[in-house]
């Protein structure tokens, strides 16, 4: 059950359509469905405005189609199914139609819905390596509902080739700054922009990047103001914060 749905409800008691009895029956009927292996938090997008998420890694085929089996059926119209290996999406492809995005590890059932963000989320890597990381950022931000701007391998070690884009990180509501290594396109990018940053570390560099500490600690010592972090690799959070900035209207 979403805000609209629940308005409508609202509406319906406020003319007389059904009383506040019956309403309350369906505002608090099944707040949750229990699956036995999965507790379905089906009032979530009314709280927060955003659906459950499944996460794939470590559940089977079946528990992820009988979960998803379960979203539908109580309406829910876009599906997000992160850290999904390719075998597992293969086995859920057999009950439930689903894209599946290799490179993201994600799974999408349902349609990706039009944009309906104030602006534009610009996701950007200092590597091509980088790249899983941010298309699990910008799938996230395009199934909750925003226009995402990709920037891919613009590193500080060639600037010219973020700064040949400066127009549209100057556009953005908000900036995903993704990098391995020493991860200083997040601070590069935080000294340009009006906007909040957000900054993900990546497990990709050779032995002193300690698979994503030094770039986490680069971009929390970040000097820019405005920049915030996420976990290492942590591409769907930063989908998922990124989102909410780009929903908050005054």
């Amino acid at each position: 059950m979403n805000k609209s749905d629940t308005l409508q409800i609202l509406e319906k008691v406020q003319a007389g359509v059904i009383s506040p009895h019956d309403a309350l029956l369906k505002l608090c009927t099944e707040p949750f469905e229990d699956l036995e292996y999965a507790k379905l938090d089906h009032h979530r997008e009314l709280r927060q405005g955003v659906p459950e998420v499944i996460y794939g890694a470590g559940k089977t085929p079946e528990q992820i189609t009988g979960i998803a089996t379960a979203m539908l059926d109580k309406g829910q119209k876009s599906i997000l199914i992160t850290r999904l290996s390719e075998a597992t999406a293969q086995a859920v492809q057999q009950s439930v139609q689903l894209q599946y995005h290799r490179l993201a590890r994600i799974g999408i059932i349902g349609e990706i819905p039009e944009p309906n963000g104030i602006g534009t989320i610009v996701v950007a890597t200092g590597g091509t390596s980088d790249m899983p990381v941010a298309e699990e950022a910008a799938l996230t931000a395009e199934v909750l509902g925003n226009s995402v701007t990709r920037l891919y391998d613009v590193g500080v070690a060639g600037l010219h080739r973020l700064l040949s884009r400066l127009n549209d990180i100057m556009d953005a509501q908000v900036v995903i700054s993704i990098a391995g290594m020493e991860g200083a396109l997040t601070s590069v990018i935080g000294g340009l922009v009006d906007c909040p940053v957000i900054g993900v570390p990546t497990s990709i560099g050779y032995g002193a990047s300690f698979n994503g500490v030094a770039a986490l600690l680069s971009m929390l010592n970040s000097c820019a103001s405005g920049v915030s972090v996420v976990n290492i690799d942590n591409g769907f959070g930063a989908g998922y914060l990124a989102s909410i900035i780009n929903h908050q209207r005054t």
